[in-house]
């Protein structure tokens, strides 16, 4: 299977099962890293479930998003979030075109229905948001307005 850009990614599962795409951005790190890492998506199975990685289309937009999974609702809104940002989006089932089943990092194959590695990366991040929320957001921000006006 040859390697696609994430925007190709919907168009190649219209012929294949799964698609490798490398990665582009900073909204899955650390998990993901751009230009590094090759993740592996297929057709999704619905109704999908929190924590599944889907691919889907940002409305109003021809671009792709690989985020992570927060919560299904009653309604069957997908709410999603990427691992290092802190908006959540609402994404409906027909936007979604595929989900990340694997991944390889550094040539290692990750199945994320089998690693439990895997599996703890995605409750720690869970559970570490705010603390990542109020140093990103908060702490941060008032730390460096202290450092310019110490050593400025």
């Amino acid at each position: 299977m040859s390697e696609a850009e994430l925007k190709n990614v919907e168009k190649l599962l219209e012929t294949q099962d799964e698609v490798m795409t490398r990665t582009r951005g900073i909204s899955m790190r650390p998990l993901l890293r751009q230009g590094r890492d090759v993740v592996v998506i297929k057709k999704p199975q619905f109704p999908l479930k929190a924590g599944d990685a889907p691919v889907y289309r940002v409305k109003g937009k021809k671009e792709l998003v690989l985020h992570r999974i927060l919560k299904v609702r009653k309604d069957g809104v997908y709410i999603i979030r990427g691992d290092n940002l802190f908006v959540k989006e609402y994404v409906k089932e027909e936007q979604i075109v595929g989900v990340m089943t694997a991944f390889y990092r550094e040539g290692k194959y990750c199945d994320c229905s089998k690693s439990r590695a895997y599996r703890a990366y995605i409750f720690l991040n869970r559970v570490s948001y705010p603390l990542r929320y109020l140093w990103s957001r908060k702490l941060r921000p008032v730390l460096g307005k202290i450092k310019r006006a110490v050593f400025n």
